[in-house]
């Protein structure tokens, strides 16, 4: 039986987003639509016998606060009712985008850990699955409703059914040239403080509810991120100094938005030019969770 395992999962940017509660977390998450990124998060696990050490590194360095991997442990042994106590677990994350900044890199984090630990533990899951335990994860530490059915299946996805991947349906709308997408991060926000608080809630699902439906009727680019820019400013989340930075991307691109949930600008380019400087440029992914060959 195998040892290592190494996957790749692309960061997810949502543009617009319903939230729909429910007391099953299998049934709860968000209605909307966003896109992946060709950048992402890396992840390394191996397990060797051993007496239940686990050890989980962010970018080389141990960090506290990435509750999300051991809480997608804890979700296996739930549901596998498995035993650790005879393992040595060691997960390594590298990502490249700012934690809390709207690239769903928590969702990044927990498919890495869904999509290589159980399988290593002997574990037979299938695809859906595997993205169920990283969507009950996400759920228990609200740190995320749509990132993960998203980041599966590449593209601009459009998220028309709320729920784990087992259970929520997607469509996605058709790229067929690629797409630049031009990041400016200026920080982060706290995500579970916004999805969590019934104000927020309700501006939340009063704009995006009709823009799903504007979506599926128009399903193209160039919509989907007009459409997104509408949700920010309805919601009234983008700050005065992010709004800036979008009005001088929608100026330059096809269009721009706030990254949902972060203090990042995000817009949409057949080229990769911008006059704002600093900003992350890379490409709208297609393939969704991809395994890496170990040499």
């Amino acid at each position: 039986m195998i040892n290592e395992l190494k996957v790749f999962l692309p960061a997810h940017i949502t543009g617009f987003f319903e939230i729909i509660t429910n007391d099953d977390p299998r049934f709860k998450g968000s209605r909307g639509a966003g896109i992946t990124l060709d950048e992402g998060v890396v992840t390394h696990t191996k397990v060797t016998p051993g007496s239940g050490r686990v050890e989980i590194l962010v970018n080389g360095h141990k960090n506290e606060l990435n509750t999300v991997s051991q809480t997608t442990i804890d979700v296996i042994c739930d549901l596998f009712n498995v035993d650790l106590s005879c393992y040595d677990i060691f997960i390594e994350h590298s990502h490249t985008f700012p934690v809390g900044s709207g690239f769903g890199t928590s969702a990044g984090f927990a498919l890495g850990v869904s999509f290589t630990l159980p399988t290593l533990l002997g574990i037979d899951v299938s695809y859906h699955m595997a993205g169920e335990i990283a969507h009950l994860a996400e759920i228990r530490l609200s740190s995320g409703l749509g990132d993960v059915i998203a980041a599966m299946e590449g593209g601009c996805v459009v998220r028309l059914r709320e729920g784990s991947p087992r259970f929520g349906i997607i469509d996605k709308i058709i790229t067929p040239q690629p797409i630049y997408v031009i990041c400016k991060t200026l920080g982060s926000l706290e995500t579970s403080g916004i999805i969590d608080d019934p104000s927020y809630q309700m501006k939340i699902n009063s704009s995006g509810s009709s823009l799903l439906d504007a979506l599926i009727r128009n399903p193209n680019i160039e919509n989907f991120i007009n459409l997104s820019y509408k949700f920010a400013k309805n919601t009234e989340l983008i700050n005065p100094e992010l709004n800036e930075i979008i009005d001088i991307m929608r100026d330059e691109t096809l269009g721009a938005s706030m990254a949902m949930l972060g203090n990042t600008a995000f817009a949409l380019s057949y080229t990769p030019d911008i006059s704002i400087e600093d900003c992350i440029i890379t490409r709208l992914n297609m393939s969704g969770v991809k395994y890496i060959t170990q040499k």
